[in-house]
């Protein structure tokens, strides 16, 4: 019976899958799937080939591989490996090589031998690729196929380098690389325009002589292709809904990967289901949005058409459960984000006592704050809170190289017309222009370019803040540890993060705590500060008794919005506070028009932020409630 029961929640899906809690723990039982082929094909006195994948996806692992063969002894004497791809053109010792990612990840910490190892290489004439291609596929023939086959997918739906296009029977070859595709590694080789056009990889076909195939995804951000891949029709513009061909292959992917399968996302259309509250909020307001009708006009009919007979009929009338999914809705909304003084709280988000509250936003970025809550900061100032807003990371990083000499050339002039010696400055000037001009992608900026670059951020932050209408004292620059690598990649959270975060809540003792919930982002660093922010509350709560009236919010807006049936308090902003919030945005100047790292969307911050608001507002007066110029969202979270 149990078996029934998951043919009946998977029945949309076309492939096998397996869904685990996080990526952690399914990197770990990928890694022992690897390493029992391995050690099988030992006992047997065999080869055991695997293809492999690089790209974020497959790190932890080879982590795990590395820590297999450190601490448990498996050997890769006996493993040959075939990596599916590799940028065209690309030295094997560039930061970006897949020959470097393999050796930092995997090579340099087993034993496997290193005539043993095949990686497309991205150093061949153009003249000699199809000869060298055709080589590779024969290799793999020769040692007898390819045991297991790693695969990540992009946001495309390619697997290996094989964009949309790609033939079902591909085998090795040069390619060019989708535009998202090139969008998604512009991190890794500092902007979009320095990323190869061109790439070698592996097949569709020669992947599908794999005796097994494991494709592995994390996180929200891969959801939507997981889906496409998994439930929709094979299509060559969406090359990994080849894989539903094949009998060999498994979908290994974390909950936030599998979320928009329809067995999590609309369990109600392939199984009964337990209905709490927030799954009958979510599955009125689905039923609403997918026939388009207020939620109040919504009838018994709408849901037996739907999918929605059982919940009809264990908790109906549908007009009940009608009245009450808007209720929730409406109670949502409220014009006062730090709570209505000597007002009935118990219909609203937020408690009416105390009645002026001491609220802290924490800002990832110096410019977090005011795009996704510009709105409601402003009004909890208007309204009379004490707030303070606290910006996480200097965000140094995210400033073009040109207008660090613009400040300087400022300030140099600046120094000269009020007498001053400006010589220190000029020299500083010269040393910067020399080390730009020769600048590569990903180059660490000198340590005066970090700081120049941190002090425009901080200057503009000021500047929101005080637009917002706070005064200096309740700004904060915390500049956590973790992030100031001057890189990209930045360094794991240590104590002194957390504890630099505790220091700041307990000096202010909060009601209201405000903190980036769009983990969207494409750099992690949101992610990371909100970890951070959460864990210094937990472990005050255990000594400190304001902690526990301290209501924990998060926003979005920046790279993502909530849904609606996620949405625990909604602020209506009126055209003018639209305004408002646009010019406190404004202060960034140095954000404005082109961001250095726009991520997949190309609008202005202002633009999204504006557009997402407004969204919000549209969703909500298309359920059936009242129509407001726009609309930032917040959802509780309980710790």
């Amino acid at each position: 019976m149990a078996r029934l029961n998951l043919l009946e929640e998977t029945r949309f899906e076309k492939l096998a899958v397996s869904v685990f809690e996080n990526e952690h723990i399914a990197s770990r039982k990928v890694a022992r799937r690897i390493a029992d082929i391995i050690i099988t094909k030992q006992k047997a006195g065999e080869n055991a080939v695997l293809g492999l994948a690089t790209g974020a996806t497959p790190v932890e692992v080879y982590t795990e591989l590395a820590r297999l063969h450190r601490e448990e002894g498996l050997s890769f004497q006996n493993v040959i490996t075939f990596n599916l791809d590799e940028y065209y053109p690309m030295h094997p010792e560039a930061k970006q090589s897949y020959v470097r990612f393999m050796d930092e990840q995997l090579f340099d910490h087993i034993d496997i031998k290193k005539e043993n190892i095949h990686i497309p290489d991205g150093t061949l004439k153009k003249e000699d690729i199809a000869d060298y291609c055709l080589d590779y596929e024969r290799k793999i023939t020769e040692v007898g196929g390819l045991d297991l086959q790693v695969l990540g997918i992009g946001r495309t739906g390619h697997i290996g380098f094989n964009e949309p296009g790609s033939a079902p029977n591909s085998g090795t070859r040069l390619v060019t690389l989708d535009d998202l595709t090139r969008r998604d590694a512009s991190r890794d080789f500092g902007g979009k325009e320095n990323v190869p056009t061109k790439a070698i990889t592996m097949g569709i076909g020669t992947i599908f002589k794999a005796k097994e195939i494991i494709l592995m995804a994390w996180s929200k951000k891969k959801a939507p292709i997981i889906r496409k891949a998994v439930e929709g029709e094979i299509s060559s513009s969406v090359p990994a809904t080849f894989l539903q061909l094949s009998d060999n292959v498994e979908f290994i992917l974390d909950f936030d990967a599998a979320s928009e399968l329809t067995r999590f996302d609309t369990p109600w259309l392939v199984k009964d289901c337990i209905w709490t509250p927030q799954l009958i909020k979510k599955a009125v307001i689905w039923l609403s949005e997918t026939i388009d009708k207020p939620i109040l006009k919504l009838t018994e009919e709408d849901y037996n058409s739907n999918g929605m007979a059982q919940l009809a009929t264990e908790q109906g009338p549908a007009y009940d459960i009608n009245i009450n999914v808007f209720n929730q809705l409406q109670h949502s909304i409220t014009g006062w984000p730090g709570g209505k003084p000597n007002a009935d709280d118990s219909q609203r988000p937020e408690r009416k006592d105390p009645s002026h509250k001491r609220s802290v936003i924490f800002s990832p970025h110096p410019d977090d704050d005011v795009i996704s809550m510009g709105g409601t900061f402003i009004r909890l100032v208007d309204q009379g809170h004490d707030v303070h807003v606290a910006y996480q990371t200097s965000g140094n990083t995210a400033v073009w190289d040109t207008d660090v000499l613009r400040y300087m050339e400022f300030a140099i002039d600046f120094k000269k017309s009020i007498g001053e010696d400006a010589s220190k400055f000029e020299a500083i000037y010269e040393k910067m222009r020399v080390f730009l001009k020769e600048k590569q992608p990903n180059d660490i900026d000198l340590e005066e370019i970090q700081e120049v670059k941190g002090f425009i951020r901080k200057t503009e932050a000021i500047a929101g803040a005080r637009f917002a209408g706070l005064k200096d004292d309740q700004i904060h620059f915390m500049a956590l540890p973790f992030y100031e690598t001057g890189k990209r990649q930045k360094n794991p959270v240590t104590e002194k993060d957390i504890e630099l975060t505790m220091k700041l809540l307990q000096e202010i003792k909060p009601h209201q705590v405000f903190a980036a919930g769009d983990f969207a982002d494409p750099h992690g660093t949101h992610i990371i500060c909100f970890r951070i922010v959460l864990e210094a509350l937990k472990r005050l709560k255990k000594t400190e008794d304001w902690v526990k009236d301290c209501w924990f919010w998060l926003y979005r807006g920046a790279w993502q919005e909530f849904q609606v049936h996620e949405i625990e308090m909604a602020v209506p902003l009126s055209p003018q506070e639209v305004k408002r919030k646009r010019h406190a945005i404004f202060q960034h100047q140095s954000q404005k028009d082109k961001p250095v790292f726009p991520g997949d969307d190309e609008r202005e911050f202002w633009v999204r932020a504006e557009e997402r608001n407004r969204e919000t507002a549209v969703n909500y007066h298309k359920l059936g409630l009242a129509n407001y110029e726009a609309m930032e969202a917040f959802v509780r979270w309980k710790f």
